[in-house]
């Protein structure tokens, strides 16, 4: 296996931290000293299909952005299907599934000048097919960057119980970025977890400001989630929902509860409120609704539906409910997608500015200087 590619296993204390983010954007920022960078998620729970192969979606999503130079097959070796620990504990193929890691990470590293190696989910996650993310790192003999949820107690708990599982196999994790925190609090917050974690051993290279547009979904990721189908503007599918408002006043007092990116969920026999909201896509420079769902498979009048057409509002139908719908959208886990350009340099222009970069190199020995990525 190569062991002369500088790399750096990114893994974090619990599910949707922000692993990705934090690839995402060290992908760019090390683009300014490394010509060729290589990226691979060993352990993939999340995945599409892809001519015919189960490929993890954050490797889609690097490979898309970046146009990274390795084959998706071994950017994402082993993705894990429903009947995939079942298997395992019946077959046991621990070295099968090492040589395909292993393999994939020669070819994910080849002619590279750094290579990211992404984890999911906490340390131990992998453990019941022993693959857990302290495992892999291990197997890849990589150095850990662990990425923590924003706060000071939870955190550095979090943070011992994920360093000792990597301590265990002599795995070094050379330090922490916590995401997701507070821009009123971001000051505070990093005195008192940097010197947490400095009693851990563990050095904070970053402190990421938690970015809201980052956790609105798209419309069209809403209307997959609510099993609706979009029937005008789905050119405006990108739409940011920064909000969600049940129309359940009246159309007078509907525009009291609209604000910049709102999306409106009524009932389709609700024409007063269709009514406005025409009325406020109208004042397209205003841009305060995001778009409309129109819920319970009912539709307006005819004449209702022609004038949506002629605004730039994307309509969905669904079936749903409005209060089903709320919560689908609410309880949904965001996930930055290939199209999402806007969050996409949100989020490197984050890790470039809160991420030290030049120390995070120097504990993987490797010589640099700000000016390196000026």
């Amino acid at each position: 296996m190569n062991t002369v590619t500088p790399r750096i296993f990114i893994a974090a204390t619990e599910q949707d931290t922000g692993k990705t983010t934090i690839s995402l954007g060290l992908y760019s920022a090390l683009g300014k000293k490394f010509p060729q960078i290589g990226y691979i998620k060993p352990v993939g729970q999340r995945f599409t299909e892809v001519d015919g192969r189960r490929i993890d979606e954050d490797s889609l999503l690097i490979q898309t952005v970046y146009q990274t130079r390795v084959p998706l097959e071994d950017m994402s070796p082993i993705t894990i299907e429903p009947s995939f620990t079942r298997r395992y504990i019946d077959e046991a193929n621990h070295d099968t599934l090492v040589r395909r890691i292993r393999h994939s990470f020669d070819r994910a590293s080849w002619e590279k000048d750094f290579a990211i190696i992404e984890g999911s989910g906490h340390a131990g996650v992998g453990s019941v097919f022993d693959l857990s993310n302290a495992s892999v790192a291990r197997i890849l003999e990589s150095k850990v960057l662990l990425v923590v949820p924003g706060g000071i107690g939870l955190p550095i708990d979090e943070g011992a119980l994920n360093k000792a599982l990597f301590d265990r196999e002599g795995v070094e994790v050379i330090g922490v970025v916590m995401n997701k925190v507070l821009a009123t609090k971001i000051d505070q917050v990093q005195d008192f977890a940097r010197r947490g974690f400095e009693r851990l051993g563990l050095e904070l290279l970053g402190v990421m400001p938690v970015q809201k547009k980052l956790t609105e979904p798209s419309l069209q990721q809403i209307a997959t989630t609510i099993r609706g189908t979009f029937f005008c503007n789905m050119c405006f599918a990108g739409n940011y929902a920064a909000d969600v408002v049940i129309g359940a006043v009246s159309s007078a007092n509907i525009r009291q509860k609209i604000s910049p990116g709102t999306l409106l969920v009524v009932p389709g026999d609700r024409e007063d409120i269709v009514l406005a909201a025409i009325s406020e896509s109208s004042d397209w420079s205003a841009g305060r609704l995001s778009g409309l769902v129109l819920s319970d498979e009912l539709k307006p009048h005819a004449r209702l539906l022609e004038m949506l057409e002629k605004t730039k509002l994307p309509v969905v139908f669904s079936s749903m409910d409005c209060y089903s719908i709320a919560d689908r959208i609410l309880s949904l886990t965001i996930k930055i997608q290939p199209g999402d350009t806007d969050k996409i340099e949100s989020v490197q222009e984050l890790v470039a500015r809160h991420l030290n970069i030049p120390r995070l190199l120097q504990k993987l020995g490797i010589s640099c200087s700000s000016s390196d990525f000026r």
